[in-house]
């Protein structure tokens, strides 16, 4: 009895030390392998961190690790510190470097569902039904076409009023989207999408059915002398958009009407 007993506390204790050496092998697995290279110590985010949150908030979603030089990210955080009041700009992913080029300040953050004005632009805003913003699918930072319908008045040869003319022109091309909002104000994407420094996140829509009344209200960057002439449209006719993005093919062929429709 006594030589099973001995036996069965000797074999716990062979397993007790195994577990031990085998947990030490693990942990120090990372310094062998950079055992002879240059490291520097940085952060590492090991928590979804979402848009806008201040960094003295972020302290326990990241965490330090020795990386080679090598594989430094531009711009990599060595402290926390250094961030000051600054506030992240998009959502930062675990696994991911943090970088104080993804760091803004508070005043500067658009929020996930806007995008910066360009220098030189103004911003116009369109309330528009979801079959004619392309099924509802625009975010901020998509680029669209712009259709703008019009009934004119026709005039015959001898200056008489020929009843209505009604054209059809895609008048604007890679219009920049600088914010998609269903009607009641509330944005239409909660994410962005960013692939800087390896890291991949996706935007998703809040919602697949358009809250408020069903209508969205999608603004866009342009100059002043292009805002007038959707503006007049938007008052007179009508506008559709087409998600456009930057490598979309022109083949325009100018105003399409009654007669030129089937040519």
């Amino acid at each position: 009895m006594k030589t099973r007993l001995l036996g069965g506390i000797a074999a716990l204790l062979v397993a007790i030390i195994g577990t031990v050496l085998l947990v030490t092998y693990v942990q120090n697995a990372d310094r062998r392998a950079l055992a002879g290279t240059e490291t520097e110590s940085i952060y590492i985010v090991q928590k979804a961190i979402p848009a806008g949150t201040a960094a003295d908030k972020i302290g326990a979603s990241v965490a330090r690790k020795e990386v080679p030089k090598l594989a430094l990210a531009d711009k990599s955080v060595t402290d926390l510190a250094s961030l000051g009041a600054k506030v992240t700009s998009v959502t930062l992913m675990p696994g991911e470097q943090l970088l104080s080029s993804r760091m803004v300040e508070e005043n500067a953050f658009l929020g996930p569902s806007r995008v910066q004005v360009p220098a030189g632009l103004q911003e116009i805003t369109l309330k528009l039904p979801i079959e004619r913003v392309a099924g509802g699918i625009l975010k901020a930072g998509d680029t669209v076409g712009i259709f703008l319908s019009l009934d004119m008045a026709a005039t015959g040869t001898d200056g008489a009023s020929g009843g209505k003319l009604s054209k059809t022109q895609q008048t604007f091309h890679k219009v920049l989207v600088t914010a998609a909002q269903f009607s009641n104000g509330a944005a239409t994407q909660t994410g962005t999408s960013d692939t800087a420094a390896g890291a991949s996140q996706v935007s998703s829509t809040s919602s697949t059915k358009a809250q408020g009344d069903g209508s969205y209200l999608i603004t866009l960057a342009r100059n002043s002398a292009d805002a007038e002439r959707i503006v007049f449209a938007a008052e007179f006719g009508k506008i559709y958009l087409s998600k456009e993005p930057g490598d979309t093919v022109d083949s325009r062929t100018g105003a399409v009407d009654a007669a030129g429709l089937f040519r």
